[in-house]
């Protein structure tokens, strides 16, 4: 398990490729709004799980005004991790393909992880109630109904990635079943690694609304 140093490291190693970069580049390319104080302060904004963060330019120092939304220093390097790659990317967009977290590269060495952050906790806590997946995702994200299993709902996770879950219904021949799909376009953005730790940042919060 990754230590604090670790994530303080890793927030440095961001920042400083970021610098190299424009903030007209990482505003574009990220779908981020351009932010100017009266005082000349200059900023961006982005929305991460219906969530408003604004980041600082050029020290990138990542916030929210949202009640209770302090953002751990893991939000914090996943958010920097998105701006950085999507401004890599010269301009990335909605494929509106759905993969597999296994079909991320490097997806099958970091599946353990995604499974224990995601997959299963998911199906442990809205197998047997998928439609209240459904409700507690549509008020904590404002996600909308998707086409897939038996109940299934698509998340807006930040402006160019979109997250799927997925539940089955169990019958008396198979337990309930679930999925995490993610739009192809996120391989080009995010690693396996900062997947696997979005996909928890997602599924856990609906999990501790959906508690008696």
């Amino acid at each position: 398990m990754a230590r604090i140093d670790d994530y303080k490291q890793a927030l440095a190693l961001v920042r400083e490729e970021l610098s190299k970069k424009t903030l007209e580049q990482v505003a574009d390319f990220s779908g981020a709004e351009l932010l100017q104080s009266s005082e000349g302060e200059k900023a961006f904004s982005l929305h991460f799980l219906k969530k408003e963060i604004k980041i600082s330019w050029p020290d990138l120092v990542v916030s929210t005004k949202q009640p209770g939304g302090d953002l751990s220093i893991q939000q914090q390097v996943l958010l920097l991790h998105y701006i950085l790659g999507a401004a890599s990317t010269s301009g990335s967009h909605i494929a509106g393909e759905w993969i597999a977290f296994q079909d991320i590269p490097d997806g099958r060495f970091y599946l353990d992880a995604f499974l224990k952050r995601a997959k299963v906790p998911l199906v442990g806590a809205f197998g047997t109630q998928p439609e209240k997946l459904i409700e507690v995702a549509t008020k904590a994200y404002g996600a909308v109904p998707f086409d897939h299993g038996d109940c299934s709902v698509l998340v807006k996770a930040l402006p160019l990635i979109d997250v799927a879950l997925i539940l089955w219904k169990g019958d008396e021949e198979f337990p309930p079943e679930g999925n995490v799909l993610f739009d192809k376009s996120i391989s080009m953005i995010l690693s396996a690694e900062d997947v696997a730790w979005l996909a928890g940042m997602i599924v856990y919060p609906l999990i501790g609304m959906a508690k008696p």
